[in-house]
């Protein structure tokens, strides 16, 4: 398993330069070997030595590099942008065994302008989203400690949650959590990093210190979706006899 990473070579950079000028399957097409040999095939690489490190503090983010990684493809039924082709690419790592949006978990994403880190909850379901409620209110205090963490929001930021305007119900309005129990998803997410150091060994080290920072805080929301995956797990397999 890879230990470091030298950076994203030039040509996989200027590939998302010309990208963002040029985004039709007529000009991808004849170039999708630049794209395979310079922008992922670097990026497996890079989850490799991802691995390599997340081992020692979250080897339960773990990922096999291929599944990892986001395609380039981009959705465009429900968007008015119809361009084909994201202008970066991105790795996801969730739980092992557990489904995309049932647990928190990482993000990473690089291109020629930009790269995005982010770790948390992003997207979930209702019984997910009431089972990191009554665990915040259960444990407000250290979920406050972990949330407004010097070092994680120095290195990440202040946490997004997209919140509620009121408490939701079946929680006290005066709740001493009552600001992080509005939330709907709880992440940090940074993307103003210096776009140049994607090209350099630099890329790695600042990707894991973010990811590091954040663990402690990902693993405090996964606590009670491991819980309610169990009990789903258990209630499926009792349903089935």
């Amino acid at each position: 398993m890879a230990s470091g990473f030298d950076g994203f070579p030039k040509e996989g950079l200027d590939f998302f330069r010309k990208l963002k000028k040029n985004n039709t399957r007529e000009w991808f097409q004849p170039r999708k070997q630049v794209f395979d040999e310079s922008v992922k095939a670097p990026m497996l690489e890079l989850i490799g030595a991802v691995n390599a490190q997340i081992v020692k503090f979250a080897p339960e983010y773990v990922v096999e590099p291929a599944k990892s990684v986001y395609r380039i493809y981009r959705d465009t039924r429900f968007s008015n942008d119809k361009t084909p082709y994201k202008t970066h690419i991105a790795a996801n790592l969730p739980r092992q065994g557990m489904d995309k949006h049932a647990a928190g978990g990482y993000y990473f994403s690089v291109g020629a302008d930009e790269i995005e880190i982010a770790g948390g909850v992003y997207m979930p379901g209702p019984e997910q989203l009431l089972a990191i409620r009554e665990h915040i209110a259960a444990n407000f205090k250290e979920f406050a400690k972990l949330a407004e963490n010097k070092t994680l929001v120095g290195l990440m930021g202040a946490m997004h949650g997209d919140p509620l305007t009121r408490v939701p119900k079946g929680f006290p309005a005066d709740h001493p959590a009552a600001q992080y129990l509005k939330y709907r998803r709880w992440i940090f997410y940074r993307s103003d990093l210096d776009p140049k150091i994607a090209a350099t060994k630099e890329l790695l080290p600042e990707i894991m210190k973010r990811l590091k920072a954040m663990a402690p805080f990902v693993n405090f929301l996964n606590e009670p979706l491991v819980k309610l995956a169990a009990v789903q797990k258990a209630k499926t397999l009792h349903d089935g006899f």
